[in-house]
């Protein structure tokens, strides 16, 4: 292209400002604008005599507004106070407590084999294999230690 870069920033620089406000509001559009300078900035060499230059920024500037909206969905929104979770009896999280401490209670076999089929989502092969035992042994003791657990949780925690 003939036109200097910094003439194409002058002239589209308030269509492209407009286009990110309005894809990604006003507080992150100055972010958006420069990141589509920024593109255009090592494209623009490349670009074909007689290109609609206008039309080549938005798009640029669309794409750069979305990817602005991608980290921002990634971030954390901060909040204000979390409340307390509860339960019915006003203990919050009790039962839980007491869920924990019975897996804990379990014969360490029983309790591994738990952990990691129902918590850590390894089959029985892979407990088999972590454990050291058989396929077989730890499906059991698996099996086992949840049945011990349901004695001890018959309506499944809820209380």
């Amino acid at each position: 292209m003939d036109t200097p870069f910094e003439d194409v920033v002058t002239r589209h620089g308030p269509t492209v400002l407009r286009v990110c406000r309005a894809v990604v509001g006003p507080v992150h559009a100055e972010d958006a604008w420069s990141e589509t300078f920024l593109a255009a900035l090592r494209a623009y060499p490349g670009l074909p005599a007689g290109a609609n230059v206008e039309a080549w920024l938005v798009t640029i500037a669309h794409r750069k507004a979305v990817d602005v909206l991608r980290v921002r969905s990634r971030q954390p929104v901060p909040t204000g106070r979390l409340p307390e979770r509860g339960s019915d009896d006003g203990a919050p999280g009790r039962w839980q407590r007491d869920l924990w401490e019975a897996v804990a209670e379990l014969p360490e076999r029983q309790r591994q084999c738990v952990a990691y089929h129902y918590l850590g989502g390894l089959t029985h092969a892979e407990v088999a294999r972590v454990v050291g035992t058989t396929e077989t042994a730890a499906r059991k003791a698996a099996s086992d230690g949840v049945r011990s657990l349901r004695r001890s949780y018959p309506d499944g925690g809820a209380r």
